[in-house]
Formats: structure tokens, C-alpha cells, sequence
């Protein structure tokens, strides 16, 4: 009996893990396949010859390779800045003690979660006009960065809330000011909670699809979901370099979890139980 109920959370879990890889099984095995023929008549098939031809056409002549360098630009540029200011605002917030005007700020960087994204688009097209950046990679990455900062902060300031205050203290004892307890104590310590926060902010700057799609006109600047939309036109769709591109998309995701999941799973368990 105990045996039993051992194995049928394992047969559930085994269950929904198929469930969720086979859509990208699907995409893969779709992706080597010859043309869309091949897919029509096996969509959910095993392919019956295997080619690499679509990575190839897809990357060069479709120009992934423009769509997927100025994705990981964008995505890597504004998470990175975003992490910086949120980590900033998240160490005014929990350690220095200006305790009403530190609540009041927080309080703030919850109202900014509030807002919806796409309630914003109007507003943003108008500043992006005003500052003449529209078609062009900053009227993403300053988007991205303000919205990415009320979620960082949030989850850097849960973190930051659980170091020991004597670690502070010590260093303030050694000399250190502000700016180095930040820089040569806070953050080091903040590793773990700075790669899951990297990681969510990339992720959703990679498949941002909205602003990109209205604030950049030129083909040479658009992003990688927005290229994806190339691949359709009014006559006829091409699902195998489709395919291909949509591992293309899949990749850097996979890489940089296969990189870091120790240190996403570390910022996030200790973000959860010490904050």
C-alpha cells in the first residue's frame, strides 16, 4: 500500500510532464521535417527523413539571426539595468532606516504592480514620441526597465530584509559607506535572488510581442517575435522554418537555465523561507 501510494504521484507527475513537453516535441520534431506537406500529412508523427535545411533558411535567409541578436540585446541590456536600479531602491527601502519615508516608497512599488501593461501602451507611444527614440532599441529597453523595477524590488527586498543586520554592521565598522556595503557586501550576498529576478525580467522581455510590434517599424531592429510574424503572409506559411525559429527562441531560455537552476532554485527557496 505504501508502495502504491509512492508511485501514483510519479505516474501524475510522469503525466503532466508530457503534457507540457509535447507541444514542444510537436514544434521539434516539426522543425526537421522536409516541407509542409510532410506536416500535413504527419503533424503529430514521427518526421520520415530528417533535414536541417529549415535552421539553415531560417537563420539566414529569414533572418533570425538579425531577429534573435537584437532580442538577446534588448532582453539582456534591460534586465541587467533594471536589476541595478531595483537593487538600489531595494537596499534604500531595507537597509538604511528612513522607516516612514522607506514605507511610503514601498508602498508606491506595490501601486506600480497594480497598473495593467497594456493600459500603459498609449501613454508610453506619446513619451517614446516626445523623446524621438520611437524605432529605436531604447524605446524597448526604457520601457522594459520601469517595468521590470516594482516586481525586482520586491523580490530583492524580501531577500535583502533576511541578511543578518550584523554582517552591516561590520562592515560599517571596517569603514565601509553606503555605496560600498551595497557594492562589496549587499550584492554578493544577493546573488541567488539577482539570477531568479535576471531570469523572469529576460524571459519576459524576450517574448515581449506588444511594444515591440508598435514602437519599431524598421525590419533591421525588430525582435524575435516580432520576425516571427515574417514567416506568415497572405498566401502561404511556411511551419517548418516556422518551426525551426521557434527553437531558435527556445534556446537561450534553455541554456540559461541549464546554466543557472541552481542558483534560481536557491534565490528562490531562500527568498521564500527567510523573507
Amino acid at each position: 500500500m505504501r508502495a502504491l501510494k509512492k508511485i501514483v504521484p510519479h505516474i501524475f507527475l510522469m503525466g503532466y510532464l508530457l503534457i507540457i513537453l509535447y507541444p514542444f516535441l510537436f514544434v521539434l520534431f516539426s522543425s526537421v521535417k522536409t516541407n509542409n506537406q510532410d506536416i500535413a500529412a504527419n503533424p503529430f508523427g514521427l518526421p520520415g527523413s530528417i533535414t536541417f535545411d529549415n535552421y539553415v533558411n531560417a537563420w539566414v535567409n529569414a533572418k533570425i539571426n538579425t531577429y534573435f541578436f537584437n532580442s538577446l540585446y534588448i532582453g539582456v541590456v534591460s534586465a541587467c539595468l533594471s536589476i541595478l536600479f531595483a537593487a538600489m531602491l531595494a537596499f534604500a527601502v531595507t537597509r538604511m532606516r528612513y522607516n516612514r519615508i522607506s514605507a511610503a516608497l514601498f508602498q508606491l512599488i506595490l501601486l506600480g504592480m497594480l497598473i495593467p501593461n497594456n493600459s500603459l501602451l498609449l501613454p508610453i507611444y506619446g513619451v517614446m514620441r516626445k523623446l524621438h527614440i520611437l524605432d529605436t532599441h531604447m524605446a524597448l529597453i526604457l520601457p522594459y526597465i520601469a517595468n521590470a523595477i516594482p516586481f525586482s524590488v520586491i523580490i530583492l527586498a524580501a531577500f535583502m530584509r533576511s541578511l543578518p543586520g550584523e554582517i552591516e554592521e561590520a562592515a560599517v565598522i571596517d569603514g565601509l559607506g553606503s555605496a560600498g556595503l551595497f557594492a562589496k557586501v549587499i550584492i554578493p550576498l544577493t546573488v541567488p535572488a539577482i539570477v531568479t529576478v535576471f531570469i523572469i525580467n529576460f524571459l519576459g522581455n524576450w517574448n515581449e510581442f506588444l511594444l515591440a510590434n508598435y514602437f519599431l517599424s524598421s525590419d533591421e531592429l525588430r525582435t524575435l517575435p516580432v520576425g516571427m510574424v515574417g514567416f506568415r503572409d497572405a498566401y502561404n506559411t511556411n511551419y517548418a522554418q516556422m518551426s525551426a525559429g521557434i527553437v531558435f527562441s527556445v534556446l537561450p531560455v534553455m541554456i540559461i537555465y541549464a546554466i543557472l537552476q541552481e542558483k534560481i532554485i536557491e534565490g528562490v527557496t531562500a527568498g521564500s523561507v527567510k523573507g
